[in-house]
């Protein structure tokens, strides 16, 4: 199966699998991040958007919001869900803007798709171009020392179609810069049940890389991976918010 068919090919099902996510958490934690730290500017980008979940509650919040994504199919689902915002197919390591933009968004560990070190400072250094001058950049991510390959995420979903239950984790070999999202999702329909399994090559990096790559750019403040409050990261954090402002 190619890289990422299984992504490509399921779009229709991708709300499901991502139906135990609070977007409108997540997306009000970043609104704040931004009141503190950013400009204050209301146009937002939302890099690899998916459906548009992320950028809806943008939109709702009264942001001027536009988001790009590999993947055409899921696009069009996300100019129905916010017919008011601007998609486009462009690569995150290699987009380009009209004009720069107040905040950048890249939410669900979503940095990690840009596969290499390489691609990783390239989109980096294409997301500090876009922003406006004390713009912000928030985004999630997960060091790759702190992975345990044991563990796994999963969820059970009712649909017209079936019963879904999908399961994901990450996956680390301990060496190198490559780490893998393995995705397993499972439909039930009746006495059938179909199986699909697929693994998607990321970018594996520690959180020194990461601020290392970004410090040229930016000033980083890391923070514990929590949408309900603003907090330092602890040391054993394996999971972790960046919220980098341009200077």
């Amino acid at each position: 199966m190619p890289v990422n068919a299984l992504y490509t090919d399921l779009s229709d099902y991708y709300d499901l699998m991502c139906a135990d996510i609070d977007y409108r958490a997540q997306s009000h934690a970043v609104q704040r991040l931004h009141q503190l730290f950013g400009n204050g500017g209301m146009s937002h980008l939302d890099l690899a958007c998916g459906t548009g979940p992320h950028v809806r509650h943008f939109l709702d919040a009264g942001f001027k919001s536009a988001g790009l994504d590999i993947n055409q199919p899921m696009l069009d689902k996300a100019a129905i869900r916010c017919p008011e915002a601007h998609f486009a197919v462009q690569d995150m390591c290699d987009f380009r803007v009209s004009e720069p933009v107040d905040l950048i968004t890249c939410f669900l560990y979503s940095l990690h798709y840009s596969a290499t070190t390489e691609r990783l400072a390239a989109c980096i250094a294409h997301v500090h171009r876009a922003l406006q001058p004390g713009g912000l950049f928030c985004f999630n991510a997960v060091d790759r020392a702190r992975i345990d390959n044991r563990l796994f995420a999963a969820h059970t979903v009712d649909a017209d179609d079936g019963r879904f239950t999908f399961s994901s984790g990450w996956h680390y070999s301990g060496a190198g810069e490559r780490q893998s999202l393995r995705l397993r999702i499972e439909k039930t329909t009746g006495d059938e049940t179909l199986i699909w399994n697929d693994e998607h090559p990321m970018v594996a990096v520690s959180f020194a890389e990461l601020e290392a790559l970004l410090q040229p750019y930016f000033e980083v403040h890391v923070l514990a991976h929590d949408y309900q409050k603003i907090l330092p990261i602890s040391e054993s954090a394996g999971n972790a918010l960046f919220v980098c402002v341009k200077g």
